[in-house]
């Protein structure tokens, strides 16, 4: 079949679809599993509490990494072979952590959150892949129902901490082993995955922008720093939030469904957030969801009960959804068909980067601010205002412009 006509085939599609959403709600489950229990297992195994969300900045990290290896691995031998690839990484990256876990190793810990990253890295093609062989017209679609999948991993990552993080003596342990089962059964949902590899590019073919014209152009430039300080944040807060719900007196179990619900509040706007971009523009939804974050982070201020953990969580996973998917709006209008290999890895290159910092700074501010789990919460939360201050400048810098050099 011709890529022409793989395009035109939404049954084709509609499988492929259907593969993805399952893919999305069962492999997709560890991340959440990850970073509910991951900065409270490294908090248990770290020397210096400063480092307690070390494992997930080097999670992050390891997606940043392999974000442009799995994407030459996807460009030359198909999507199929780049999702296995990650799912053989989340499952030796689940085994390397319960390794570390019973021999009360950070290193060989910090070394299996660095496999997951590879996963995570795999894992953010599943949108991607799912426009591959959709017609125009269902292009927008087949990506909604793929981002469907994460409300199922939203409620079945959190739930499966819940019964298995103290499954065994040794904690979290058993959420490990979990891990495995995970990326063991969903890769073989990947057997029915049909996306034909992409042609190899004629000799004649547009060569486009260099990375350096790309990242200069201001229109391109605006998208990728509202989408850095809008993933960035999420996680910066995301990543402390375990280690602020128990450290203020509340359970593990309470922490899994804070987490849940901002999971869901990330998702749940994706069947809406495409008919508002299109009906208002993209800035206007980055703006609206700068905003939101800062709503977030005020929430956050005003206290530390359980409600608080909530609402702010909630308008995080909100801010985020709209900040990000706008901002990736923007940056796919700016670019040309031919320019979105070479974008899109730099742009990922520079998201992730910003998102790895996050982490990493997450747990100093957390445990390293001050005397209490109270006044570390503050300082993760007030760290967010520079940041939103810097999107939202760019952002209005941008619409003072004359002009406009998107491509046609």
């Amino acid at each position: 079949m011709t890529t022409a006509a793989a395009y035109s085939d939404d049954g084709r599609a509609r499988r492929n679809v259907a593969v993805l959403v399952a893919a999305q709600a069962i492999l997709g489950a560890q991340m959440p599993m990850i970073f509910t229990v991951g900065g409270l297992a490294g908090q248990s195994l770290a020397g210096n509490a400063c480092l307690a969300t070390l494992p997930i900045s080097l999670i992050v990290l390891g997606s940043m990494l392999a974000a442009t290896p799995i994407s030459a691995i996807m460009q030359k031998w198909g999507r199929r072979t780049g999702f296995v690839v990650g799912t053989s990484a989340g499952a030796l990256g689940g085994v390397v952590g319960a390794y570390g876990l019973y021999h009360a190793s950070f290193p060989i810990f910090l070394a299996g959150s660095f496999l997951t990253g590879i996963y995570m890295s795999a894992h953010g093609f599943y949108r991607f892949a799912a426009a591959d062989t959709a017609s125009d017209t269902f292009r927008p679609k087949a990506i909604s129902y793929v981002m469907a999948g994460g409300l199922a991993a939203a409620v079945i990552g959190p739930q499966l901490v819940k019964a298995t993080s103290q499954a065994f003596v040794i904690p979290f342990l058993g959420t490990y082993l979990a891990i495995i089962a995970l990326n063991v059964v969903g890769s073989s949902l990947f057997l029915f995955l049909d996306i034909p590899k992409p042609p190899p590019p004629a000799e004649d073919s547009p060569r486009g922008r260099t990375r350096w014209e790309l990242i200069t152009t201001p229109h391109i430039a605006v998208a990728v720093i509202c989408a850095m300080v809008s993933y960035a944040l999420m996680n910066l807060v995301m990543t402390s939030t375990p280690l602020a719900v128990v450290g203020c007196g509340f359970t593990q179990g309470n922490a899994a469904d804070v987490v849940t619900s901002h999971v869901l509040a990330m998702y749940v706007p994706s069947f809406f957030t495409g008919h508002l971009i299109a009906r208002f523009g993209a800035e206007k939804i980055v703006a609206l969801g700068l905003l939101i974050l800062a709503g977030a982070g005020s929430v956050a201020l005003q206290g530390v009960e359980l409600d608080n953990f909530f609402l702010a969580l909630i308008l995080l996973g909100l801010g985020w959804n709209f900040g990000f998917i706008g901002a990736t709006s923007m940056l796919a209008a700016a670019h040309a068909p031919h320019e979105r290999g070479r974008m899109q890895g730099l742009n990922d290159l520079l998201v992730f980067g910003g998102v790895t910092f996050a982490s990493l700074a997450s747990g100093g501010l957390m445990n390293c601010s001050g005397g209490s789990a109270v006044e570390g919460w503050t300082a993760v939360n007030l760290a967010m205002a520079p940041f939103l201050v810097l999107a939202g400048g760019a952002l209005i810098w941008l619409l003072l412009r004359p002009g406009d050099e998107r491509p046609a």
